[in-house]
């Protein structure tokens, strides 16, 4: 924290940025217990945050590592976050977005009831032209649509 007075910044955000260091250097052993460590802050709605983060940055590069690795971080993180509305929300849909990218098993009523953040993060990332195709003609919002649009009729390289 270059040019802050450490006293000035509140706790709760120290902690916050310890926890993003900690949950952004921790191995795959450690990792479930810190992700619980996390979770019993007091502050609830900081702490979700954090680990919301963790699984944003967390998901893409298990999904590059493939279904099998992935899908056994989702099995050891779903109990941890069973009680956490918007955590499991989210990694369940992580595990779509990861289902579409990988050609696996998913539902076009799946991806329409989806968040804005699922239909917006599928715009932008995923390939499958029947994917693309869902989410120009059925994304919630004007950017969904128009992103899903551009991606799907842009030049293979």
């Amino acid at each position: 924290m270059v040019g802050t007075d450490e006293q000035a910044v509140p706790e709760e955000h120290r902690r916050y940025w310890k926890y993003q260091r900690d949950l952004a250097a921790v191995d795959d052993k450690a990792e479930p217990e810190l992700v619980a460590t996390v979770l019993r802050d007091p502050d609830k709605v900081m702490a979700e945050a954090a680990i919301s983060g963790h699984f944003d940055q967390r998901a893409p590069q298990l999904m590059q590592l493939g279904s099998t690795r992935f899908d056994q971080w989702a099995t050891t993180m779903s109990p941890l976050i069973a009680e956490r509305k918007f955590l499991t929300r989210r990694l369940r849909e992580w595990t779509l977005l990861k289902s579409i990218i990988l050609g696996h098993n998913w539902t076009p009523e799946d991806v329409v009831a989806a968040t804005d953040w699922l239909q917006r993060k599928a715009a932008n990332t995923v390939t499958a032209p029947d994917a693309l195709t869902l989410l120009t003609e059925h994304g919630r919002t004007r950017r969904v649509r128009n992103a899903a649009n551009n991606r799907l009729h842009r030049p293979t390289p």
